[in-house]
């Protein structure tokens, strides 16, 4: 067996928040083979099977009693190149950031908008990832992943993935599927996405009146950097709230209260709130309980000062939780998998 496996591994450099806790077990796939030699190898030791990518979304509370398994395969390579339509397809283990500029660095635009976001190819599909306007289900040709119980590879389209709003099949059947690769359709001619957030203002300033996708990248990198700590200087998953959707009428109300409310009408009777708006209204941001604490520049971003355990991160969540649903009667649901 070519998969390498080692048992109580500190999990730590491989979570983005920081937390040190202990596989039972720990290996890195490389490739298709040695994700089934984790599979058999899980079955034969009767132990659970832990997949994670880049570690960016996961809040680990205890000792995992599992085989946890890195996604660590490589390969990015285009399989048809038309001038509108570009299929690239890229390997579960590529980091997602340095993907992206790899695309943008062969002329190939449509991820620009979704640079910085820390994470995996292979795990962006599970919550279908999202900034600035674009989702991944914007981009996505099909992916191939293959079924636990059966072992066999199945492709999913971008309808069998069933996208929502942070929000995938493979979410909803958590534990049924291990994305192996990822397809996206690109293109050589640029449609540039400027109307959502600061881009196109910090363009503006920057003097820049014909972006390209490689402007918008470094625009979207510049203010990404500028609200979010660094994971390696600051633990931390990123956003760590989704932004709630609410009936129109609750949004009038709440708005009625708080004019500044920050919020995104939806086009389905639905209203997009700002949870960080929510969060910071409440006096919550730049709170520290120990090393637990929320960023003292992005109310939805949760950040360990250094040995925070996961419990202590988990219950400064659950706090905010309880003070956003008794002050706004908004409830606010966690992004990261909790384990």
């Amino acid at each position: 067996m070519s998969l390498d496996v080692q048992p109580a591994v500190s999990l730590k450099p491989f979570n983005s928040f920081g937390v040190d806790v202990q596989a039972r077990l720990f290996a890195q796939a490389h490739d298709d083979d040695e994700v089934r030699q984790a599979l058999a190898c899980a079955r034969e030791l009767q132990v659970p099977l832990l997949v994670i990518g880049g570690g960016s979304n996961l809040l680990l509370t205890a000792d995992v009693q599992a085989l946890v398994v890195r996604m660590a395969s490589r390969g990015v390579r285009i399989l048809s190149d038309e001038p509108q339509r570009v299929v690239v397809e890229a390997e579960a283990g590529e980091p997602w950031h340095p993907f992206v500029q790899t695309c943008l660095q062969m002329g190939l635009a449509g991820l620009e908008n979704l640079s910085l976001i820390p994470g995996t190819v292979g795990a962006a599909p599970m919550q279908n990832i999202g900034a600035y306007g674009v989702e991944l289900k914007d981009v996505f040709h099909s992916l191939v992943a293959l079924e636990r119980e059966t072992g066999e590879l199945h492709e999913f389209s971008l309808e069998q993935c069933r996208f929502g709003y942070r929000d995938s099949v493979f979410k909803q059947q958590a534990g049924r599927w291990i994305i192996l690769r990822v397809r996206f359709i690109l293109s050589r001619q640029a449609h540039l996405h400027l109307e959502y957030g600061p881009v196109r203002q910090r363009l503006v300033e920057q003097g820049i009146e014909q972006p390209t996708p490689l402007d918008v990248s470094r625009a979207i990198c510049a203010i990404r950097s500028e609200k979010l700590p660094d994971p390696a200087v600051l633990g931390n998953a990123g956003s760590f709230f989704k932004n709630p959707l609410v009936p129109v009428a609750q949004a009038e109300a709440l708005k009625a209260r708080y004019p500044q409310l920050v919020a995104y009408p939806q086009g389905d009777e639905q209203v997009k709130l700002a949870a960080g708006w929510l969060i910071e209204q409440a006096g919550w941001k730049g709170f520290r309980d120990g090393d637990a604490g929320v960023h003292r520049l992005q109310a939805l971003v949760l950040v360990n000062h250094g040995q925070a355990s996961g419990l202590q991160l988990l219950s400064l969540a659950q706090r905010i939780q309880a003070d956003v649903i008794e002050r706004f009667g908004v409830s606010l649901e966690m992004e990261p998998n909790l384990y």
